[in-house]
């Protein structure tokens, strides 16, 4: 299951661990997946304020959600995956993951 014990603490860093690295790598030899996630990053750029914390609270609505749903990791990318991985390029891009504190 995606969303294991200790996903509430550090959000951000959690996603990351679990899913983003990963997906981050997968970017780096798919154009269409870039082209997928800057999308859904822009769309997050448009709704919501880019910090550790917002960023951080959207992620744990939007997590609260899809664990509700009992949406899972597919090997073929949808829009929650594409949203999750969106987020975890905006903290890494935006450096929201730079030293030890919750995020």
């Amino acid at each position: 299951m995606l969303f294991e014990k200790g996903w509430a603490t550090s959000p951000l860093r959690w996603l990351m661990d679990t899913l983003g690295h990963a997906q981050l790598q997968r970017m780096t030899g798919e154009p269409g997946l870039v082209a997928a996630v800057d999308q859904h990053a822009a769309a997050l750029r448009d709704t919501i304020e880019l910090d550790r914390e917002t960023l951080g609270d959207y992620l744990l609505g939007f997590a609260d959600e899809l664990r509700n749903r009992g949406w899972t990791v597919r090997e073929e990318l949808d829009a929650v995956a594409l949203r999750l991985t969106a987020i975890c390029w905006l903290a890494r891009e935006l450096d929201l993951l730079a030293d030890e504190s919750p995020a």
